[in-house]
C-alpha cells in the first residue's frame, strides 16, 4: 500500500516524533512503500497569498496553482492511505498543519462548482485516511469537556469529508502524565502501521497492491 504521512510537530525531542518512528516501524515492517510530508522540516509555507486567495475566494482556476501545492497534490494521488500525524495544540492542529487543508485542499482540486453548478473535485478518493494526535490531557478529559468530539467533527466531517472511503480519528493523550501512557502508546502506533491492510479489509475495502 503506498502511505502518504503529514507530519506536523517542529521538535524531534517530542512524544510525537516517537510515535513518528514507531509508525514508520510498523509501515516498513508490514512492507508498505512510505512518503512523508514533514511540514516543518519542509518550511511548508502556511500562508495564503493574495493571489492565491484570489483563485480560492474568488473561484478564479485560470489562477495557477502553486508548485509546492502541486507536489502535494501528486502525493495525494498516489496514496492509498494518508495519516495526518499531529500534536494537539489549543484544541487544533499546529497552524502549519491548518495551512497545508487550507492551501493543498484548492478550489477545482478538493472542491468547488462548475458554471452550471455542478461539483468540481479532480482530488480521487483515498481508501484509508487517519487522523493522529498526540495530547497532554487524557482521553476521558477531552471527551468530557467535548474538545474531543469537536476535533473529530472537524477532521471527519469536514476536513476529511468524502474524500476519504474509510476514516478514524484517534488521540494519543494523557501525554503530561507520559510514562503512565508512553509504552501503550508507542505499541498502538507500531500496531498501527503493521496492520492498515487489516484495518482496509474490516471495512470491506480493497488497496491497489
Amino acid at each position: 500500500m503506498n502511505v502518504l504521512i503529514i507530519y506536523a510537530h517542529p521538535s524531534q525531542k517530542s512524544f510525537t516524533y516517537q510515535i513518528f518512528n514507531r509508525l514508520l516501524e510498523g509501515l516498513k515492517k508490514a512492507k508498505h512503500t512510505i512518503e512523508i510530508s514533514d511540514l516543518y522540516q519542509m518550511n511548508f509555507q502556511s500562508n495564503m497569498s493574495e493571489e492565491e486567495y484570489e483563485r480560492e475566494g474568488l473561484a478564479n482556476t485560470d489562477l495557477p496553482i502553486p508548485d509546492d501545492v502541486l507536489k502535494e497534490h501528486a502525493k495525494i494521488e498516489k496514496a492509498d492511505c494518508i495519516i495526518f500525524l499531529y500534536p494537539l495544540w489549543w484544541s487544533d492542529v499546529p497552524a502549519i498543519l491548518k495551512g497545508w487543508f487550507d492551501r493543498v485542499y484548492s478550489v477545482g482540486y478538493a472542491y468547488g462548482y462548475d458554471k452550471d453548478g455542478n461539483k468540481i473535485q479532480a482530488m480521487k478518493q483515498i481508501p484509508l485516511g487517519l487522523s493522529v494526535c498526540t495530547a497532554g490531557h487524557s482521553n476521558a478529559y477531552l471527551h468530557e469537556i467535548g474538545i474531543a468530539q469537536s476535533m473529530e467533527k472537524i477532521m471527519l466531517d469536514d476536513r476529511m469529508g468524502k474524500k476519504f472511503t474509510h476514516k478514524e480519528f484517534i488521540i494519543l493523550g494523557g501525554t503530561t502524565e507520559i510514562e503512565k501512557v508512553k509504552e501503550q502508546h508507542l505499541n498502538r502506533s507500531y500496531e498501527m502501521g503493521l496492520g492498515l491492510e487489516e484495518m482496509l479489509h474490516q471495512n470491506g475495502i480493497k488497496s491497489k497492491e
